[in-house]
């Protein structure tokens, strides 16, 4: 298994319960086939550019273990996601 991050970005109408409560959906999902390392909720934070007309979100940031084809349906479910405006997944420690 390799190392990821994964950076989210709520939308910024949603409560910080409600932000948690998606990261932890996103935890149980990597946690059926992969393993969180840790999580860092980083709260709500102002953009350094408009993103669709706004100008923040909630933050996110979760580094777990797991394999590609794991990366790739999370990939697709945050997508899809109304919930979330960007997220970005970075393999941890490639040169």
């Amino acid at each position: 298994m390799r190392s990821y991050e994964l950076m989210i970005i709520h939308r910024p109408e949603m409560a910080e319960t409600d932000v948690a409560g998606q990261v932890a959906e996103v935890e149980k999902a990597i946690a059926e086939s992969g393993s969180v390392i840790s999580r860092d909720l980083w709260g709500k934070r102002r953009f350094a550019y408009e993103i669709d007309h706004l100008h923040e979100g909630h933050y996110s940031v979760v580094s777990f273990e797991a394999e590609l084809e794991l990366v790739d349906r999370l990939d697709r479910a945050l997508h899809l996601s109304d919930a979330v405006m960007r997220h970005k997944i970075v393999r941890r420690g490639a040169a």
